[in-house]
């Protein structure tokens, strides 16, 4: 009998009303690169377990990762419940769970892959971003498979294997007249589609080309922002708008705005729980749900927002398959009270390429990369970030140089409603210890930046 089994019976025997336990075992190998060389290679194995335990409306937690100790732990956890909070609203767990077989979410030579052969391919990384321009290479590897499991007292069983890949590389140059970095990245689901070489490249390209900066006068600009930076303000700035909890407690800068348009037309805001090598990708999510394609933003107009059952119940809805169990690194964790979180948030593809982006700019910077991006006030949607290394200045659509170091202060509706171009440049990005999105570049007008 499994662990999981195990539990359930016992939390039966208890009459528990209803028991949910979660069982993740992860692969993770990690090769860190220091010094522009492979400094080390970690291979860590977990296994844990997360027990949600439901009891006349009162909701106690546990976890652990000693399988012997199962029962123990469904005792203690219940040993809470006299202590908790009714919550009239619970309505229950799910009973089934439909599995989809999706595309490109698991890669066996990536579940086998040797600490040999990923020090290979950390070493591809650092190969590609060397230069007699570069001084220094740092980045990481990270490889990552696990099995996830998940049960319930109401008939509920499904597991799911994945594995994911995921490598970044910073390169950084003294050779001017101060020092300056470029970042380059790359994550997916299987090794086919993963370019070591590619990822050292975009660094050393972003890195020299950011050598010799000039000062960034403080004023009024067109910004192209790139799939990374997109990326950042995707995760740390519009992603939590479309949170139900957030919405319905209107602490969203667009909760007065539903159904309104609060974007220019092109621009389509999408979570996409079943595109391919999407870091996100799921048929069911962290409750058992089964996943959907969820319009966000449509034709710039406010269409949906993302809740996982909890959240869902409050307010008497429906969940839409959203509960999440994130790991610090990529994919799961045993975390016995799931968020609300979006799978991959994607904004659809526009016709116009980087290239054409920059031609049609008078007066405008091109930003790389961002730092320190957070929301000054949520509910306004005003937000902060800075751009350091990878800021290009454009002046009359040619890019004449590399830019020093600036921050924007700036609003996210008024941001979405100034949109003039959209890229057909779209890549998957991730922030560390963040949610996954694939963006291409996008230009917005009438940003101020500071310089620093």
């Amino acid at each position: 009998m499994s662990a999981l089994e195990k539990a359930l019976q016992h939390s039966k025997k208890k009459r528990i009303d209803e028991c949910e336990i979660i069982f993740v075992k992860k692969n993770i190998t990690t090769v860190r690169i220091t010094d522009s060389e492979i400094a080390e290679i970690k291979q860590n194995y977990d296994e844990s377990f997360g027990i949600r335990l439901i009891h006349e409306k009162k909701i106690a937690t546990i976890q652990t990762t000693k399988k012997e100790e199962i029962e123990n732990s469904v005792d203690l956890a219940f040993s809470t419940i006299s202590n908790l909070k009714s919550r009239e609203f619970w309505k229950g767990l799910p009973e089934t769970a439909q599995n989809t077989n999706l595309k490109g979410t698991y890669d066996d030579k990536l579940e086998n892959i040797s600490g040999s052969n990923s020090m290979d391919i950390a070493q591809s990384m650092i190969n590609s971003a060397n230069s007699n321009k570069i001084n220094t290479i740092t980045g990481s590897l990270n490889i990552v498979s696990e099995l996830f499991e998940i049960e319930n007292s109401n008939g509920l069983h499904f597991n799911d294997k994945s594995t994911y890949i995921s490598g970044i590389i910073n390169a950084e140059s003294e050779q001017g007249i101060l020092p300056v970095s470029g970042i380059g990245h790359a994550n997916c689901r299987t090794l086919s589609n993963f370019s070591a070489e590619q990822i050292g490249q975009d660094a050393k390209k972003m890195c020299i080309e950011s050598i010799n900066p000039k000062k960034i006068n403080s004023d009024v600009y067109s910004i192209i922002f790139e799939p990374y930076s997109v990326g950042e303000l995707l995760a740390f700035v519009v992603g939590s708008n479309f949170n139900f909890k957030t919405f319905s407690e209107k602490k969203s800068c667009f909760s007065n705005n539903f159904e309104d348009k609060i974007a220019v037309e092109d621009f389509n805001l999408t979570d996409d729980p079943h595109i391919p090598e999407g870091i996100g990708t799921k048929s069911v999510d962290d409750e058992g749900m089964t996943t959907r394609k969820n319009s966000l933003v449509e034709k710039g107009v406010f269409k949906n927002t993302f809740s996982n059952l909890f959240d869902s119940y409050k307010e008497d809805k429906e969940s839409t398959g959203n509960a999440a169990r994130l790991s610090s690194l990529m994919g799961r964790s045993s975390e016995p009270i799931p968020i609300s979180a979006p799978h991959n948030l994607k904004i659809d593809s526009g016709k116009s390429s980087q290239e054409d982006m920059i031609k049609d700019t008078k007066y405008g910077l091109l930003i790389g990369r961002l730092w320190y991006t957070y929301a000054v006030n949520p509910i306004k949607g005003d937000f902060s970030c800075t751009a350091r290394s990878g800021i290009r200045i454009i002046e009359n659509g040619e890019i004449k140089g590399p830019g020093k170091s600036v921050r924007i202060v700036h609003n996210l509706p008024i941001m979405l409603k100034n949109i003039s171009e959209i890229g057909n440049n779209q890549q998957n990005v991730i922030q560390w210890a963040s949610l996954p999105s694939i963006t291409p570049s996008i230009k917005a007008e009438n940003i101020k930046v500071n310089s620093i």
